[in-house]
């Protein structure tokens, strides 16, 4: 079984952790060069977690200050029908605004004022950030904070961006959950700090399997109820959910809390060492950790053996775009026998991924940011079997002969946890399934 240290380390802002990084850990290993790309990048901008966003609080409202083209991507991801009322919209910002002949924040201030009147349910209002706000140097951080003053009492006003000039699709939960930690009480009482969105059902269940093993008191963020935020302090022990909150990660260790390191929690065994990071960071006996999850992972494997007859051999090349690709490359190369190509990643965080980076072969081809023809150049030299890319490159690949997957639906689907890892394989042994069927005489 594929386990990593669990330990508690300090995080900075400079990215230095202690303790040390162990003699197994991925600074050790021998790696080739990792490629770095600095060009034309094809991914979503952050506008897009607003769509798993505004699932999670169903009290906060999402208000992008943008074009129309903003408001066309937001609902086409959301796949929002015409007669639903969503928790988002957009504050369009027309030719005269992007001209300067018009007073965008007297604009701002009404169209908030009519929304607040209209949606009296609203208790936390998210002013998000786009290009085309970001072009015209529109201060949304003074608007926010000018907003909340008028409607004191009323609602909170924070502010975050979802440019795609700044971000690729996932860092804009980070800059939103980056905006409410600020405002996070303080408190030292020991506690397990989630710190990132997981579908309901699934936070249940692993809140269910911390209290098992004997941590009393788990807490999210971001929290159901945006206003119900969860104290922070020196009793708080984090552990990330997801990999791509590099700057919530260091504004919370900033707060207090201790980071605990660990995998990611996808598939079997990183969902199990991810637990156990957590159990040994609250000193809870590995026995003990053994009789809650062993049973877990027996069945976990059961479901994935299906899914590893169809993945084991297939050469694998992930483009980067959502931030997962280091943890979804670690499993699908230990748990389903999958050959790496390369694996590209939007950013490095070399502290955040240390762990799974320690994990993958060292023979394992890195790529950070994109230039996309040259990738491009390369996964058709590569010729792999099943390629893990956007929406924007798939189609195109698909009419090249490619299998391919569409990084985005990773981010949409329930795949953290034991229970899920069958789940998540599937993603992947469908595609190649398909292709099979398609090829038949």
């Amino acid at each position: 079984m594929a386990q990593s240290a669990a330990s508690v380390a300090v995080l900075s802002s400079d990215g230095i952790a202690a303790p040390s990084a162990n003699p197994g850990s991925a600074s050790s290993l021998e790696r080739p060069d990792l490629i770095q790309q600095n060009g034309q990048r094809e991914v979503f901008c952050g506008l897009t977690s607003i769509v798993w966003l505004h699932r999670r609080m169903p009290d906060a409202f999402f208000l992008v200050v943008g074009s129309r083209t903003c408001a066309h991507l937001v609902q086409s991801a959301a796949g929002v029908m015409i007669f639903a009322e969503p928790r988002f919209g957009t504050a369009i910002l027309g030719e005269r605004d992007l001209a300067g002949l018009a007073d965008a924040n007297e604009e701002l201030d009404r169209l908030v004022k009519d929304l607040l009147e209209r949606r009296p349910e609203i208790r936390t209002l998210f002013l998000v950030g786009s290009c085309p706000s970001e072009v015209i140097k529109l201060d949304l951080a003074k608007a926010a904070e000018r907003l909340s003053r008028q409607h004191t009492g009323r609602v909170m006003v924070l502010n975050y961006s979802g440019s795609g000039i700044e971000t690729t699709f996932t860092q804009g939960e980070d800059n939103a959950l980056l905006a409410m930690v600020p405002l996070m009480p303080r408190s030292d009482e020991d506690q397990l700090l989630l710190v990132g969105t997981l579908a309901d059902g699934v936070e249940e269940r692993l809140t269910s399997l911390f209290q098992r093993l004997g941590i009393g008191l788990v807490r999210s963020l971001p929290p159901r109820s945006s206003t119900e935020l969860p104290p922070v302090g020196k009793g708080t022990r984090m552990l990330l959910c997801q990999p791509f909150l590099s700057g919530t990660a260091r504004a919370l260790v900033d707060r207090g809390a201790q980071f605990v390191r660990s995998p990611y929690p996808l598939g079997v065994e990183g969902s199990r060492a991810w637990m156990a990071a957590a159990a040994a960071a609250f000193g809870i006996d590995p026995a003990t950790v053994a009789a809650v999850l062993d049973p877990l992972v027996e069945r976990g494997r059961r479901a994935l053996a299906p899914h590893r007859e169809v993945l084991a051999g297939k050469r694998l090349f992930l483009l980067p775009d959502s931030q997962r690709e280091l943890s979804l490359a670690r499993f699908l190369q230990q748990e389903c026998g999958m050959e790496l190509v390369e694996v590209g990643t939007p950013y490095l965080d070399r502290l955040l991924m240390a762990e799974e980076l320690a994990l993958l072969p060292p023979a394992t081809q890195l790529s950070e940011g994109q230039d996309v023809e040259r990738q491009l150049d390369r996964l058709r030299a590569a010729r792999p079997d099943l390629v893990v890319c956007g929406m924007g490159l798939a189609n195109p690949l698909e009419a090249e002969g490619f299998v391919t997957k569409w990084s985005i639906e990773l981010v949409f689907s329930p795949i953290h946890g034991i229970d899920q890892a069958g789940d998540l394989a599937e993603l992947f042994s469908r595609p190649l399934r398909r292709r099979a069927l398609l090829q038949l005489p």
